[in-house]
């Protein structure tokens, strides 16, 4: 099977331009194609992971990709999948992103030998002109379209700012540069990147001419991506500093049934066929199933020996007794504690087990804490310093979610 049936096989795609064409492009590795990562954040999350594992697929496949890290267009904000303005971020916090995104992003794809590029379109975008802008590109963009564009109809109630209005022709141009300036015939993206994307490769051939070979393909990214990478903590990070390897497991492990053997599809690299054959597991082997969807992308993210480490723990904590070793901890300070003593539902907040008191007051109503193997009844219970020597305490949240406290 090659390359473009392989990602129809495994549910990536969603839509496409010029289909005969792509399949060609991408089965002969000649295809040099980019997909974006705005810089709100200084980590990337599983939300990007999807994104990743594609460029890493076409990457095996002889083509090559272009990360584009959106230096500039994070100045504006993409109101796609937005219910309102995102957050502005200095020049500086978005290069320091920019920077984090660099290093995890190496992990997926080689960078070697001009295998693949890394682009930052602050380096062209800041630099523009905004008449002859208008007159170069804006000429090629009817805003009766844009209007009936879904990133911006879901808007128009709530109010969408010219500056998030500019979004569209900033991505789009990016494209045009690229495929002028480093021969990138194919974008990729999520589903609610589909307007941006044809604007991009509209702009190219209404500009360079019909001929010209500008391609669009949109997966299943975005949509199932941010589907995937949020928990009732928030965002599920690649960063271990901000998702422990153990959380990173967790999370997988704990997916529902119904999506297990979908994320297995999509996310991991194990042969289709092996895939298919856990088409009639049921019942204890959904487990079995969602333990090797764990470990694969545990290991792919943080390393076979963080996924081992990661499985062994959650084996031992879930047979009971476990060791405490590999556990996510929080180490607490002697100023946390009030008379030498620290509330439960505090303790629950300094451990980032809850965001709020008020979260945390809810859960234990709901009998979801238990502090070494005590379920903890009362609101109002603390524990006393000296519970924190040495190992410290194990807290349990509901019935997945291990953590450690330890006095520092």
């Amino acid at each position: 099977m090659q390359i473009y049936e392989e990602l129809k096989a495994r549910g990536l795609i969603a839509q496409v331009t010029d289909e005969d064409q792509i399949r060609e492009l991408v089965n002969n590795g000649k295809a040099t194609f980019y997909i974006g990562f705005d810089c709100t954040a200084d980590s990337l999350h599983v939300g990007h992971f999807m994104a990743l594992c594609l460029m890493k697929r076409l990457q095996m496949a002889g083509n090559r990709p272009i990360a584009l890290i959106g230096g500039g267009t994070t100045m504006v904000g993409d109101p796609s999948g937005r219910s309102d303005m995102r957050q502005m971020l200095t020049p500086e916090t978005i290069q320091h992103n920019a920077d984090c995104f660099k290093k995890q992003m190496e992990k997926f794809i080689d960078f070697s030998e001009g295998k693949a590029l890394m682009l930052n379109n602050a380096d062209w975008l800041m630099d523009l002109n905004y008449v002859e802008l208008l007159r170069e590109v804006g000429a090629c963009f009817s805003v009766n379209n844009m209007l009936r564009a879904e990133c911006y109809k879901q808007r128009m109630e709530k109010g969408l700012s010219f500056l998030e209005f500019n979004y569209m022709i900033m991505q789009s141009y990016d494209f045009y540069h690229m495929f002028q300036t480093v021969g990138c015939n194919m974008q990729c993206g999520g589903n609610d990147q589909w307007s941006n994307m044809l604007g991009g490769t509209e702009l190219i051939r209404r500009k360079l001419g019909k001929d010209s070979h500008a391609m669009t393909i949109t997966l299943l990214l975005t949509s199932e991506g941010k589907k995937m990478g949020k928990t009732a903590k928030g965002a599920v990070w690649l960063d271990p500093n901000k998702t422990s390897p153990y959380d990173f497991y967790q999370y997988w492990r704990n997916v529902e049934d119904a999506d297990v053997l979908k994320c297995i599809r999509m996310l991991t690299f194990l042969p289709l066929e092996q895939i298919d054959e856990m088409n009639r597991w049921e019942g204890s082997q959904l487990n079995t199933a969602k333990e090797l969807l764990a470990f694969e992308l545990t290991k792919l993210v943080h390393s076979e020996e963080e996924a081992v480490k990661a499985r062994e723990t959650a084996r031992s904590l879930f047979a009971g007794g476990g060791s405490t070793e590999n556990m996510p901890s929080t180490a607490l300070s002697a100023g946390q504690f009030d008379n030498g003593k620290i509330g439960v539902l505090n303790l629950l907040v300094a451990c980032g087990l809850c965001s709020s008191n008020g979260e945390a007051r809810r859960l234990v109503q709901q009998g979801g804490v238990t502090v070494n193997d005590q379920k903890v009844t009362a609101i109002d219970a603390s524990l006393n310093q000296e519970d924190f020597a040495g190992q410290g305490v194990v807290i349990k949240k509901g019935k997945k979610v291990f953590h450690r406290a330890y006095l520092a």
